[in-house]
């Protein structure tokens, strides 16, 4: 492996501000390392080297002229449902296999003007539906960490499995991910990635493929958290062209990073001690509040009463936002139209869409469609957004009393690719992020540990709305006293 792949970026930033490395030496290093590595582990759907390239020149004529962004030359990779101009975007279906944007994202257009290259486009559960990344048109990605005596393949978890995959790989020092449900934190928390959901609203969602819109955000995943600030700081910011973003100035996050937790206090919700947890994981989330208390923090137990109702409403509110998002995939407006095409108008767009979408994508569909028929709208929709606001308001009432909630983020480490085909053992994944995610607040997961036979375990640190910058304070806290250990 070359030495350079071991190197966090601010050490590589040093190097290239000092001129002891060039943005083409740094961007060829990490292409020959997806290009080498993609077969196994399949994390990019595309490795986009000639943009990379140009990218990394344009990069060193900034250095050269004393004008370094944030992320300077940072190899990244990019999840393959954000829009980049001139770059095939398919959110990993076969409906978009053929769809180059004529316009950029607002993230990637933050992350491009701030120095990034983008190695690739990564792969992912098809239009962001799933918590595995098995249900990506192009295959499934490969978690890069193995059982221990083991051969088995484990999956990266989803839906940003690739960009998770790409980061514990070192086939790049960053990745954006989407986070609707836990898709940032799932995959991060299952390959030893730091993974970051901020707050709803505190990043644009223009130019992102749509699931869900009262969910999705932006986020993203980096080896430590240092990194991953950078990453957040860069992409934070109000757009005027998405109508949920927040006008607030981008997070001063890198300064609070190393700060004291003295006096300050930690939830730990009773209602996430569930039964059936791995042992690993309870006993990492119980060291973890030991080195809270060791570092002068108050760890306090607080209830969160609607906790047990997250997930189903989450799967009434995301199919059904799924399902009038991706009604304009009818081979007319957007989309691959079917060769077949039927005697008439509505049989054209039954068989576009028959053949064109996947099982989990056409199963959102359905169910959402059903949700918000006039017959069933009040009784399920309707409804969940209430259960939606009180489950909102238990994080209220817990913020009056802690600084940040510690939390699981899954119940299991990662599992075999093969292992679970029902749905709904799929949804469970998502029990202990989603929570969150409805109530729209900044998350991160750190790595902690690792499992008995070897695979990554981490934490989640859940924060009150835009106090990302107390949010890494704390992580630090658990990313020094980490028993993690990388990929070599």
């Amino acid at each position: 492996m070359h030495e350079l792949l071991g190197l966090s970026y601010r050490k590589l930033k040093e190097l290239l501000a000092n001129k002891k490395l060039s943005t083409i030496e740094l961007t060829n290093v990490f292409l020959e390392s997806a290009n080498r590595c993609n077969s196994k582990y399949n994390a990019y759907r595309e490795i986009t080297e000639e943009y990379a390239k140009k990218q990394a020149a344009a990069s060193q004529e900034r250095i050269n002229a004393g004008l370094m962004g944030k992320i300077e030359c940072m190899p990244i990779g990019v999840k393959d449902n954000y829009c980049t101009k001139g770059v095939l975007t398919t959110a990993c279906s076969k409906m978009l296999e053929n769809f180059i944007p004529t316009y950029e994202s607002t993230v990637t257009d933050r992350l491009f003007k701030e120095g990034g290259v983008m190695i690739g486009k990564t792969n992912m559960d098809e239009f962001a539906m799933g918590s595995s990344n098995t249900n990506s048109y192009f295959g499934s990605v490969i978690n890069p960490y193995k059982a221990l005596d083991s051969e088995e393949d484990f999956v990266a978890g989803g839906s940003s499995g690739g960009s998770a995959a790409a980061v514990a790989a070192k086939m790049c020092l960053g990745a954006i991910g989407s986070d609707t449900g836990g898709s940032v934190r799932l995959p991060a928390a299952f390959t030893g990635t730091v993974g970051v959901k901020p707050t709803y609203g505190r990043c644009s969602r223009y130019g992102i493929i749509a699931l869900a819109s009262s969910l999705d955000q932006a986020g993203v995943f980096a080896n430590d958290i240092s990194d991953a600030a950078l990453l957040l700081e860069a992409i934070c910011g109000f757009d005027a062209k998405d109508s949920t973003s927040k006008n607030l100035p981008s997070p001063d996050i890198l300064s609070h990073i190393g700060k004291d937790v003295k006096g300050m206090k930690i939830g730990i919700p009773k209602e996430y001690e569930k039964d059936g947890i791995n042992p690993c994981i309870t006993k990492y989330w119980e060291k973890a509040k030991e080195w809270f208390l060791e570092a002068g923090a108050y760890v306090i137990s607080i209830s969160l009463p609607h906790t047990d109702y997250a997930l189903p409403t989450y799967y009434i509110i995301n199919p059904a936002e799924a399902s009038s998002n991706l009604a304009r995939y009818d081979g007319v407006r957007y989309g691959l139209r079917a060769e077949e095409g039927g005697d008439n108008f509505q049989e054209m767009i039954e068989r576009t869409r028959s053949q064109y979408f996947g099982k989990e994508v056409k199963r959102r569909i359905i169910s959402g469609t059903y949700v918000l028929s006039s017959d069933n709208f009040a009784a399920y929709y309707q409804k969940a957004q209430k259960v939606r606001r009180l489950i909102a308001n238990d994080f209220l009432q817990a913020f009056s009393k802690v600084d940040a909630i510690l939390t699981p983020i899954s119940a299991n480490p990662a599992f075999g690719i093969h292992e679970k085909s029902n749905p709904i053992d799929m949804y469970y994944n998502d029990l202990f992020t989603i929570p969150a995610s409805l109530a729209g607040l900044p998350c991160i997961s750190i790595p902690v540990g690792s499992s008995k036979n070897q695979l990554p375990l981490g934490l989640q640190l859940i924060n009150k709305h835009y106090d990302e910058a107390n949010m890494f304070r704390f992580a630090n806290i658990i990313e020094k006293n980490s028993e993690f250990s990388r990929l070599k």
